[in-house]
């Protein structure tokens, strides 16, 4: 899938926050996840520690183009928990994190405008508290080449600031050319700086360098 931007906005890490309203204790928590199964766990032992809360609503939003998500009203009117949690996080552009609110109840309702307001609140404090960063989508880049272009490659790469991954050092075969390679080198890199350095190589393989290049998107 092609992606519109290489960067998106997520947490670095975890935070928590609480306030009162009407009696009722309202914990927000939010953690950096990038997968539903991570969400699961993190759900899962909120719902443990506290057993004794009346309800934990959540929502989370995955993936750098922030398509897969889903908002949580655990028992909460319908809409007015998971979609302002989830309105929240779209209001910060946010993407690979979970906001989690647990309520503990005061004995007074707050009625479905309050509620959907508490979860706001407590959605949006716990985003303040966060430190949000800019993440990366990234792609991978194996190069296989003979030793006597390793200077040139090695360049390629520190002239673009990629850092290198796993390398290799042996005999290397490749169907699109004759004879065989010394060395393979894997880089990793911003989707849009992965394009340059192919394109970088594609200069060196013109003035006789060989290479082979894998992309993992």
């Amino acid at each position: 899938m092609e992606h519109r931007t290489d960067t998106y906005f997520t947490v670095k890490d975890s935070a928590q926050t609480q306030f009162v309203e009407q009696r009722s204790r309202f914990i927000s928590f939010i953690w950096h996840v990038t997968q539903a199964d991570e969400v699961k766990e993190r759900i899962a032992a909120l719902q443990k520690e506290y057993y004794d809360a009346r309800h934990i609503c959540y929502a989370y939003m995955l993936g750098p183009d922030r398509t897969e998500w889903r908002a949580n009203d655990n028992g909460e009117p319908s809409g007015t928990a998971g979609k302002p949690i989830l309105g929240q996080i779209n209001s910060a552009g946010l993407s690979d994190v979970l906001i989690a609110v647990v309520r503990y109840f005061g004995g007074v309702k707050l009625g479905t405008s309050g509620l959907t307001e508490a979860y706001r609140l407590g959605a949006h404090q716990v985003i303040e508290k966060a430190e949000v960063i800019t993440a990366y989508v990234e792609r991978e880049v194996t190069v296989l080449f003979t030793y006597n272009m390793m200077n040139v490659v090695m360049k390629a790469a520190k002239d673009l600031d990629v850092q290198m991954g796993a390398q290799d050092w042996g005999s290397f075969t490749n169907d699109k050319f004759s004879g065989s390679f010394d060395c393979k080198m894997t880089f990793r890199a911003r989707l849009s700086v992965a394009d340059e350095l192919e394109r970088k190589l594609d200069a060196i393989g013109e003035t006789q360098a060989v290479r082979e290049i894998i992309i993992d998107k």
